[in-house]
């Protein structure tokens, strides 16, 4: 069992930026991937960034260039830097983790977090 914790959701204005962290507990020796996905009212959960043990990432194409994904394995912890922050990413972001290398179906989920781009 692996237990996902995201934390640093809020308000920003547009053009802002924002640091989410998701904390691993549990089984984290079973973990290679971990990332986020976000989904906004009235959508389908969209992919937001993933990245290996070994440092591999990957993004969503809405977020590239403008979100950072990295990981401090010591800490069992993710973050992703959201930067120039468009009111479209308005969403709750949850992340995620897998004991491959995709993620595109998790075998484990936070709670989620509420991201709101907004002046």
């Amino acid at each position: 069992q692996v237990q996902l914790v995201e934390s640093g959701g809020g308000l920003v204005q547009p053009g802002g930026s924002l640091r989410l962290s998701c904390a691993a507990s549990g089984s984290i020796s079973s973990i290679n991937a971990m990332g986020w996905y976000r989904q906004a009212p009235g959508k389908q959960r969209e992919f937001v960034a993933r990245i290996t043990r070994s440092g591999s990432t990957n993004y969503g194409d809405s977020v590239k260039g403008r979100f950072t994904i990295s990981r401090d394995n010591a800490k069992n912890t993710v973050y992703l830097q959201m930067n120039s922050l468009k009111p479209e990413d308005t969403a709750v972001y949850y992340c995620a983790a897998n004991p491959g290398t995709s993620i595109l179906t998790p075998s484990s989920w936070g709670q989620g977090t509420q991201v709101t781009v907004s002046s």
